[in-house]
């Protein structure tokens, strides 16, 4: 569980590559997505993604989005902006989103300030916030807040931190990594520190739904 602040793969072509060809094999993430689809508002209407990677989260919250607004108004105006910094997940994201006008992708390192991107309804990540710096997690989470509207959702499925060592080697071989192997580019915090800094921030209603081993569903509101 070392922290390597100086290491951050996710530039890498191939790194992302490898990535993506086993996001689908990752142990309980879909019902990790499908939790986190509870807490999007049905009427959200603009929807932001985090560290997006090939866009797989938030085809999932268009998806939901619009199922819930049949014999509605739906989701026909619905705006998502769509963040990430790699270039092999930017042009995965492009190609998944091709031709599709409601959806704006931002080329944006999350180590940085969030740019100008309005106001949401929702704020949506998917293991990607943990390759920050711990400082710049939690300025992070202040960011969002102050960019959802009243009523707005952060809904971060993320890879934490396990309480010891040996809950961590297990979990890295559930998924078939060790210690050696494991990603340098992670810097893993424990949820209850990340709850209470949602708490601190002015999230309500702040909780983790649900957990497996090291993947979490943290989850807060605006008031």
């Amino acid at each position: 569980m070392t922290t390597r602040a100086e290491i951050n793969l996710w530039t890498s072509t191939g790194h992302a590559h490898d990535y993506l060809g086993r996001a689908d094999s990752i142990p309980h993430r879909a019902e990790g997505e499908a939790t986190l689809l509870e807490f999007v508002p049905a009427n959200a209407r603009r929807v932001l993604d985090l560290g997006t990677g090939d866009g797989r989260l938030l085809a999932l919250v268009k998806t939901a989005l619009a199922g819930r607004g049949e014999g509605s108004e739906g989701s026909a105006d619905l705006e998502a902006v769509a963040v990430d910094f790699s270039p092999a997940m930017l042009a995965a994201a492009g190609k998944r989103f091709a031709g599709d006008s409601s959806v704006t992708i931002v080329s944006h390192n999350l180590d940085h300030p969030l740019p100008a991107l309005g106001k949401f309804d929702a704020v949506v990540s998917s293991f990607a916030i943990h390759h920050l710096v711990h400082e710049r997690k939690r300025a992070l989470y202040a960011e969002i807040h102050d960019l959802l509207n009243s009523g707005g959702v952060f809904c971060n499925l993320e890879h934490v931190a396990s309480p010891t060592q040996r809950l961590h080697e297990e979990f890295l071989h559930s998924i078939g990594y060790t210690v050696e192997t494991e990603d340098p580019s992670n810097k893993l915090l424990d949820v209850e520190t990340q709850l209470q800094w949602l708490r601190e921030i002015g999230f309500v209603d702040v909780d983790c739904h649900w957990k497996w081993r090291e993947l979490a569903l943290l989850v807060g509101r605006t008031r």
